[in-house]
């Protein structure tokens, strides 16, 4: 059964899109990681099984060389993308709502900048990604929609680069949501 996707541009280089982020064909999509990065539940699980052992090797790696403690909220690491039709995969950490003494939207914004900065480094034009840190995480949707554009708007100015950006909802209520708030 073909999956139906719809589109809303926001502007002219971010695009609001249904459908699967394990199936976009971009340089890169994101990973709404926990600090482990090694697979959970959700997007993270889903582009784990997608892109298959190649990418955990590769976060196993960073864990031992880079990030010992787990990967900190806000930045951002790159691995292949395994069995994926996008390259590479963005693993950023969101932050859990509530939880951070008030820097919840300052972690989320990182989330993106740190992102689209990192595609920028590895010389990459397209990136999707998912709603951060608004499944499990709780951050309220139309919250993390302010701040996902502005986090954007920052990125996309000083990173010219990046030709596209891609935000994929699994829901279209979601994605309304998002271009109703953003």
């Amino acid at each position: 059964m073909e999956t139906r996707t719809t589109e809303t541009r926001i502007d002219e280089r971010i695009v609001v899109k249904v459908g699967d982020l394990t199936r976009e064909d971009v340089d890169a999509i994101v990973n709404a990681a926990n600090s482990a990065l090694l697979g959970g539940g959700g997007v993270d699980g889903a582009i784990h099984r997608a892109g298959g052992p190649a990418i955990v090797a590769e976060c196993r790696e960073i864990r031992r060389t880079q990030h010992p403690h787990g990967l900190p909220t806000g930045e951002a690491v790159i691995t292949t993308g395994g069995k994926l039709v996008a390259r590479h995969v963005i693993h950023t950490v969101g932050p859990i709502y509530g939880q951070n003494g008030g820097r919840d939207a300052a972690l989320l914004a990182a989330c993106y900048v740190n992102s689209v900065a990192l595609a920028a480094k590895h010389g990459l034009a397209s990136i999707a990604f998912p709603a951060i840190s608004t499944g499990v995480y709780g951050y309220p949707k139309p919250e993390a929609a302010r701040v996902a554009r502005a986090a954007l708007a920052k990125a996309l100015d000083e990173h010219a680069g990046i030709r596209e950006v891609r935000l994929v909802f699994f829901a279209p209520e979601d994605a309304k949501t998002f271009v109703e708030n953003a």
